[in-house]
């Protein structure tokens, strides 16, 4: 069933244009991801299919009556109102009833008010919906209902807005980034969320495990074409490939024709036949076809590192709080020459000040830190880039001066190194306020490199970059011979570039761990169980106290026979997981073979992830 249809649109800003004559369907039920690089119009599409902005040229066909939700990068909420006003200020039939069945509740003296809600919501099923509006509020940390709007950080609104689209169910739902501002655990619940509902999803986002889990079908625009990838992003990335290898082949082809047929329109006389004019149709069309070029300069990230000394940076018996909320206590670390860590936890916790106490832009409560004298910090915050207006792109780079210095003795004009991080003249004598979000950020991590850093913290540095842009900063990352800190909800990113991760778990706790992203989440979910049993064989020094170990496992005969079956079926569906996606290798596969093996992926995706929560249940049985 087709929900949307895009037909022909186009989008310019004065000379500027984004995309034109572009075309697709979004039908129900699929899960679709639009990829391209920054500046290329991927919010302005966005806007446009929602209904909030119009197209140059064509247009956007909705289905009579449909839904559509759309989460902006920076929503639009009513400051006056609570969180739970904001939820019940929709036009949702049921929610409506369930703040009538909550009003009574509070006033008990009116029973006959309470008896009409309490039939309402029998009537309409409205207890299950309770429910569910509940744990999405808990999961996405709003739990005190009567804050308002107004008092919420940037963040917790977009969590806000996120939550009110969820609960309300819309028929198609339009997300841009919906991780920005999400912890760890919020975007695997989110994923899961999605992966589970049958929702119609078409978003914009940067996260490469959300692309991987989430979607069904990517679409690329890119050097102004779109592109349909029928598969996840490890599927596109293979596809693109593919293709790009195949386009340069057939431009190849197409220029050896070139010239053979450049030779024969010199040598033809003045007069030609019919035949002749034919032939000269197409050699123009193949000379067009032979001077193609593809747009695809990446960004070079090249620096002068200042070489490190022996002491970098310690930290010695350092505490901070915050009024009762403690930060940390008594926290040593020494840093070593080349470390890479990766910091995770939950909002609120404190990662953000710990990097701001390395700084020295907060000081600790007590406790020494202690900076290296070679060390220079090149910072990148979640604030980002401070604009000045007036201020043009170029104008940002020469505050740092004219000649920028890389390696071996090198320099470049800041001209140069601008087209480096992919601002071309034209946009380098751009206003920065007309920037978007990608490029801001892009134009900041420029000013934070050039400065030479051997010590490169990163807060957040993966929001609103493209996958393009995060492809290269990681690569660099790789080569970067200096000490890296990075906190990041980009979980790929962080498998990526990292070597061990401090993992906050809130009250001043802090854990080293010695790995990855997916390692530590490996690590936590096989080690839940391990844990308890060493704990139980630490306690069970009596050899007699078989019986009392036996009764703390509540499970009966049937839920033991279940939950060891349960491990062989996981077992199995991850390797019918595998070969599913092994047959994507294929490229002589069609369209409706492609369509009919993502369908049964997705299936068998779905039954790993239910057998999965069953699985937790029952091993929750045996711990308690």
């Amino acid at each position: 069933m087709n929900f949307l249809s895009v037909e022909n649109i186009s989008k310019s800003y004065g000379e500027r244009v984004l995309f034109s004559n572009i075309s697709f369907g979004i039908n129900k039920d699929q899960k679709i991801a639009f990829v391209a690089k920054n500046g290329t119009g991927k919010t302005s599409l966005l806007n446009i299919v929602s209904g909030k902005d119009e197209a140059d040229t064509g247009q956007v066909v909705t289905r009579n009556g449909l839904n559509v939700a759309f989460l902006s990068q920076e929503p639009d909420l009513a400051n006056h109102l609570s969180i739970e006003e904001t939820i019940f200020a929709s036009d949702n039939k049921i929610l409506k009833i369930i703040r009538e069945y909550e009003t009574a509740l509070n006033n008990p003296d009116d029973s006959e008010a309470y008896q009409k809600a309490f039939e309402k919501m029998e009537a309409n099923d409205a207890w299950d919906f309770e429910t569910q509006y509940k744990q999405i509020l808990f999961k996405l940390k709003l739990e005190n209902l009567a804050q308002k709007v107004t008092s919420l950080s940037g963040g917790q609104k977009k969590r806000l807005a996120l939550a009110t689209i969820l609960i309300n169910k819309p028929d198609l739902l339009i997300l841009d980034e919906p991780t920005n501002h999400l912890d760890l655990e919020m975007i695997e619940w989110l994923e899961n969320y999605f992966a589970k509902e049958n929702i119609t999803l078409f978003m914009v986002t940067h996260d490469r495990f959300f692309l991987e889990r989430v979607c069904s079908e990517i679409i690329e625009l890119e050097n102004g074409k779109l592109y349909n990838y029928k598969g996840n992003y490890s599927y596109y990335l293979e596809k693109k490939e593919a293709r790009i290898a195949a386009e340069k082949a057939s431009v190849e082809k197409a220029k050896n024709l070139y010239t053979k047929e450049l030779d024969w329109m010199r040598r033809q006389p003045k007069a030609r036949t019919t035949k002749s004019k034919s032939r000269i149709d197409d050699f123009y069309i193949i000379k067009e076809k032979a001077h193609q070029r593809r747009n695809d300069h990446q960004v070079q990230l090249e620096i002068n590192m200042e070489r490190l000394g022996s002491k970098i940076l310690e930290l010695h018996n350092v505490s901070k709080s915050f009024k009762e909320k403690k930060i940390l206590d008594k926290f040593d670390y020494v840093f070593k020459r080349g470390e890479r860590i990766g910091i995770i936890g939950k909002n609120g916790t404190g990662k953000s000040t710990f990097l701001n106490l390395i700084t020295q832009t907060t000081s600790p409560d007590s406790g020494k830190i202690i900076v290296g004298e070679t060390v220079k910090f090149g910072y990148y915050t979640q604030r980002g880039i401070q604009i000045k207006p007036g201020q043009k792109v170029i104008e940002v780079i020469k505050e740092f001066g004219e000649f920028i210095p890389l390696t071996k003795g090198r320099q470049i004009s800041a001209a140069q190194l601008l087209e480096r991080f992919l601002f071309d003249r034209k946009k380098q004598y751009d206003f920065v306020e007309k920037l978007s979000g990608g490029e801001l950020k892009r134009l900041y991590l420029c000013t934070v490199l050039i400065q030479n850093p051997n010590f490169l913290i990163l807060d957040e540095p993966t929001n609103d970059l493209d996958i393009v842009t995060l492809n290269v900063l990681e690569n660099f990352l790789l080569d970067f011979p200096g000490c890296l800190l990075v906190v990041s909800h980009d979980r790929y990113f962080m498998d990526k570039i990292v070597d061990h991760l401090f993992v906050f778990r809130g009250d001043a706790t802090i854990e080293d761990f010695p790995g990855n992203y997916s390692d530590f989440r490996s690590y936590e979910n096989s080690s839940i169980p391990e844990k308890k049993e060493l704990k139980t064989s630490a306690s069970d020094t009596n050899k007699n106290n078989w019986k009392n170990k036996n009764d703390s496992n509540k499970l009966t005969f049937n839920e033991q026979k279940e939950y060891n079956r349960l491990e062989k079926d996981i077992k199995k569906l991850e390797e019918e997981k595998k070969e599913i996606e092994a047959i994507f290798s294929d490229s002589s596969l069609n369209e409706d073979e492609i369509n009919k093996h993502s369908a049964k992926l997705q299936e068998v995706i779905e039954t790993i992830d239910e057998k999965t929560e069953r699985w937790f249940e029952l091993s929750d049985k045996i711990e308690n």
